[in-house]
């Protein structure tokens, strides 16, 4: 665990001073995903656990880790920086690069560890894999299929010019405004069953549950939405009848 939070910081810190360089906090968008990349291969090759545990946990946050790293880059390629990380430079001024290392860099690194725990504790002598862990690759199956397809629809959706201050509603966008982000919510909790089969792994509870919160409160659906309706005409209409997180057939 100590090393996984070494290497965490390294990353973050040299994320930090790419964007003093690009003059750009986004650049950390994609690297999110990739440190916890980080951490599974830290923990396969640190670990002493269940070697296919181990195996499976590394695999798995690969998979979703690379795919996002490469889905976020290639949205906002030419974008130039978010809006949050603008309005806090503007608000910041001069001191934006410091209070940055410390508000957006270091903030998710240390979310970044403690989300990764159940991958951390995983790592530690164990029973083999049995049910649980069936049912965590199970979850995260279905968590990886509602990301990636979410992601895709939206994509082709923005990509015609006809769709222009228009509504996603269909797929998997009429069962749930985020599907991409419910997605996250079982990639890591699956993750977590199958750390949790291990013992030690259960431990790692709060990992998920801060994911969640994160999705549903925070930097997710809560921060996305704050201030949808005045933007989005139609939106208030979609919010009605569509589910905001758990899918769920739409309302009549």
């Amino acid at each position: 665990m100590l090393t996984s939070a070494i290497v965490i910081l390294a990353i973050v810190v040299i994320t930090w001073l790419v964007s003093l360089a690009r003059r750009d906090a986004s650049v950390i968008d994609p690297v999110w995903p990739l440190g916890f990349v980080a951490v599974a291969i830290t923990a396969f090759l640190a670990g002493d656990g269940d070697e296919g545990r181990r195996l499976l946990i590394l695999v798995l946050v690969a998979i979703w880790g690379l795919r996002l790293s490469a889905y976020l880059t290639w949205r906002n390629h030419g974008k130039g920086e978010d809006f949050r990380y603008a309005a806090m430079r503007a608000k910041r001024g001069a001191s934006f690069w410091i209070i940055s290392l410390v508000t957006i860099f270091i903030l998710q690194g240390v979310l970044m560890w403690i989300v990764s725990l159940p991958v951390q504790l995983a790592a530690v002598p164990d029973r083999g894999l049995g049910w649980l862990a069936a049912a965590g690759g199970a979850a995260w199956a279905i968590g990886f299929g509602f990301e990636v397809i979410g992601d895709w629809q939206l994509a082709r959706f923005k990509a015609d010019p006809a769709n222009t201050g228009r509504v996603l509603d269909t797929g998997l966008w009429r069962y749930t405004r985020h599907p991409n982000y419910f997605g996250d919510f079982m990639v890591w909790w699956g993750i977590f069953l199958i750390a949790a089969e291990s013992g030690a792994g259960a431990w790692g509870f709060i990992g998920p549950v801060v994911m969640t919160v994160l999705l549903v409160k925070v930097s997710g659906a809560g921060l996305l939405e704050k201030d949808i309706v005045e933007r989005r005409p139609g939106y208030a209409e979609y919010v009605r009848r569509t589910s905001g997180f758990f899918p769920r057939p739409p309302r009549v």
